[in-house]
């Protein structure tokens, strides 16, 4: 009797502990309520009103945006247009063209920038911001600390770029506290890889400038004392890409050099793997894990480089190409990260739906790019090749992780909707916003300029038309409209313009307030193709819930056909919303017009009109 009282208090206590484990688990994840909006903006272009766009043009030619210019009056709008989050994209100090000597900042060599305002992700100095974003250089940190100020003082939080994969050719860090050795400061050349050197070299070869192809040079072909085809770089590094020749390609990331995380040149690991049941564990665990363990210099590095950034008061990061470091690197600077700060907002880059699971769980990632399924599936609608057909199924397969795909349409990679070369007109992108925006639980991104139809026409020098350039100084003619020099309040915005900066302020502002947005979901748009006359392949279906909110979604992909038809609600989500027989008001939540269902012996009926690209959000009132 007294071993059975033991042993029934001994399970007692041990379900007890578990539960209080679980429980630890549970309350290391923030709890988000609503959707979340990020705004991406690349910093250097926002506040730009220079309209001359001269390719390869100077700063003093085309112009540069500054932190100043993201003004309260600028932030509140943003604020206002329904975003929780702005990445200012482009922030830590990478290479450019423009002469900052008189403050101290050495000259980068155009052989290894791309364009003449550089690429944001050739970072130069980790520990300090671009100097193009200031109005006093020698004072840029502080004014990006400004600038923090006036984004949280808007009700925003904001992003960051870290990017773990390369550092700029000629990365410095200058600006790294005592204490810290900038990167490859200690490094053994002498060898192509040692654990603790931070990158890998050729010994005994030195680096050699590409061969230029197709007729580019730097600049165009303008004359430079540095433009000589000559770098040094004695012994050479692997490049950004992995490339391990002395002489990259010029389609090679040639103006970075790749970091060393403890992966051999074999592709062996030289660092202890993450037990295969630490993907179900939370962050603590993931911290208690590797504080107890050496790990390759690079990752104590880039952790410090996060921590600083995070007390500075930068809310989060967006990890470029985070697929190309590994996964237990991950684990570690996230659990570091969310031990500082939990609710730190965490967005990875990652392309290989394959292991999409390994970076949410094992890398403790909060948010992916849903770029590879649901961003190429709706281009794919939205050009009229594809059927809607495949969204649900897309969808489908993200069930368990729906959560953490970061849905977007636009961002700094991809091409604007109203470019050629994607639909050719802002207004196709309307119906896959709203998919966008309200199929999943998962935060909706846009890129500055798309809620006003940029076309991204600009031949800017390095970068080409149909993306914003990232590696120019350019002006962003849609956006400027909208700029009305840095009055914010769209004055110059055409009537169609406007009219579309309207369509994602309704959409978006709905997006952040619903309660259904983050509950349920069923299809039913399989059930309307089967049971719906006039309805096919270019409509969408499908209903969310909550305790509180029932809606309907429906999207109109075709830009050029009208439908009509009686839209069919299934008798188990009827059953579900526990509706009885009798009509119910449906309020759009987009603009406004009542609809109708009918429910009858248990089946709902809304019938609709739908005009091209046309989207209703349907609320039962």
């Amino acid at each position: 009797m007294g071993k059975a009282k033991f042993y029934l208090g001994l399970a007692t206590g041990l379900a007890f502990l578990a539960c209080k484990t679980e429980l630890k688990e549970m309350q290391e994840q923030p709890q988000r309520n609503k959707k979340e909006v990020v705004y991406q903006v690349f910093t250097r272009l926002f506040g730009n009103t220079n309209t001359n766009n001269k390719p390869w043009g100077t700063l003093g030619e085309n112009g540069v945006g500054k932190f100043s210019d993201f003004s309260e009056n600028a932030l509140r709008e943003i604020k206002d247009l329904g975003v929780t989050h702005i990445w200012y994209t482009g922030v830590p100090h990478h290479d450019l063209i423009t002469d900052y000597s008189s403050f101290g900042i050495s000259n980068d060599d155009p052989d290894i920038v791309k364009g003449r305002a550089g690429s944001p992700y050739a970072v130069k100095d980790y520990y300090n911001v671009d100097p193009d974003l200031a109005d006093n250089p020698a004072e840029r940190l502080q004014e990006f600390g400004a600038l923090i100020e006036r984004t949280h003082r808007a009700g925003l939080k904001l992003l960051i770029d870290i990017v773990p994969n390369h550092v700029a050719r000629n990365y410095e860090g200058k600006s790294t506290p005592k204490g810290i050795d900038p990167f490859g400061a200690t490094d053994d050349t002498s060898v192509e890889y040692a654990r603790d050197n931070n990158f890998y070299y050729i010994p005994n070869t030195p680096f050699v400038v590409p061969e230029w192809q197709n007729g580019y040079l730097p600049l165009g072909g303008e004359v430079h004392m540095l433009a000589d085809k000559k770098f040094s770089e004695n012994p050479a590094k692997w490049t950004g890409n992995g490339s391990r020749l002395a002489r990259p390609d010029s389609k090679d990331w040639y103006e970075t050099v790749k970091i060393n995380y403890g992966v051999r040149p074999d592709g062996s690991l030289d660092f202890d793997r993450l037990p295969e049941d630490y993907g179900a564990k939370g962050y603590v665990a993931h911290y208690r894990f590797w504080e107890a363990r050496e790990v390759p210099s690079s990752w104590i590095k880039f952790k410090d480089i996060a921590l600083f950034w995070i007390d500075f008061g930068v809310d989060g990061f967006r990890y470029d190409m985070a697929e190309m470091v590994p996964v237990e690197f991950w684990s570690y600077m996230n659990s570091h990260i969310k031990m500082k700060n939990k609710d730190a907002f965490l967005l990875a880059e990652v392309y290989d739906p394959g292991r999409y699971r390994d970076y949410i769980q094992k890398g403790k990632m909060d948010y992916l790019y849903d770029k590879v399924e649901m961003y190429d599936s709706l281009k794919h609608v939205v050009q009229g090749h594809g059927w809607t057909d495949h969204i649900p199924v897309v969808k489908k397969g993200t069930r368990d992780i729906e959560h953490h795909m970061l849905h977007f349409l636009e961002n700094h990679d991809e091409q604007r909707i109203a470019s050629p070369d994607f639909a050719g007109d802002a207004e196709k992108g309307k119906p896959a916003m709203v998919v966008s925006a309200t199929m999943t639980t998962a935060p909706t991104m846009i890129y500055f300029g798309q809620e006003v139809g940029e076309p991204a026409n600009e031949d800017a020098g390095f970068g080409k038309p149909s993306r914003t350039s990232i590696f120019d100084y350019i002006g962003v003619p849609s956006h400027q409209r909208w700029v009305n020099d840095k009055k914010f309040d769209g004055g110059q915005l055409s009537k169609e313009e406007k009219a579309l900066r309207d369509f994602y302020k309704r959409l978006l502002n709905f997006t952040v307030q619903s309660d259904a947005l983050m509950g349920e979901y069923r299809d039913i748009h399989f059930f309307n193709k089967d049971h719906t006359k006039n309805y096919n392949h270019r409509i969408l279906s499908y209903v969310r819930w909550s305790a509180r909110e029932k809606l309907i979604v429906v999207s109109n992909f075709d830009a050029s056909d009208s439908y009509g038809f009686a839209l069919k609600i299934p008798p188990e989500i009827i059953e579900i919303w526990n509706l009885e027989d009798g009509s119910y008001p449906l309020v759009d939540m987009l603009y406004g017009t009542v609809k109708t269902m009918r429910v009858e012996k248990g089946s709902g009926t809304v019938d609709l009109e739908m005009g091209p690209l046309e989207s209703f959000i349907l609320k039962i009132r």
